[in-house]
């Protein structure tokens, strides 16, 4: 079994600055890709950032020039560091990868982790 712990969110004023991180955990062979989505009260979920294992990286237009994604592979996690927040960046931001497991390594799984609530609020 995977899971994805997620941590980092909280209150911050606009214009303030919060890092995300998602450590994976379990029984993993390889991870593909890891990235992170959010979904706003009343709104559909949507990607915001993604990287590859290989360090390509995918940015959603909303958020290019304030965001950023980076992982550590040798300790299965991604980051999100988000610099001069907006109100409308307020949302749960959920980590997800694309797993390979040790039990089943060609078979990739799609994993969430629960979610942290990020808060841009004055």
């Amino acid at each position: 079994q995977v899971q994805l712990v997620e941590s980092g969110g909280g209150l911050v004023q606009p214009g303030g600055s919060l890092r995300l991180s998602c450590a994976a955990s379990g029984n993993i062979y390889n991870i593909n890709a890891m990235g992170w989505y959010r979904q706003a009260p009343g709104k559909q979920r949507e990607l915001v950032a993604a990287t590859t294992r290989g360090g390509s990286t995918n940015i959603a237009d909303s958020v290019k020039g304030r965001f950023t994604t980076s992982r550590d592979n040798a300790k299965n996690t991604v980051y999100l560091q988000m610099n001069n927040l907006k109100p409308e960046d307020t949302a749960v931001y959920y980590c997800n990868a694309e797993v390979l497991t040790w039990q089943n390594p060609s078979h990739y799984l799609n994993i969430w982790g629960q979610g942290t609530l990020v808060t841009v609020s004055s």
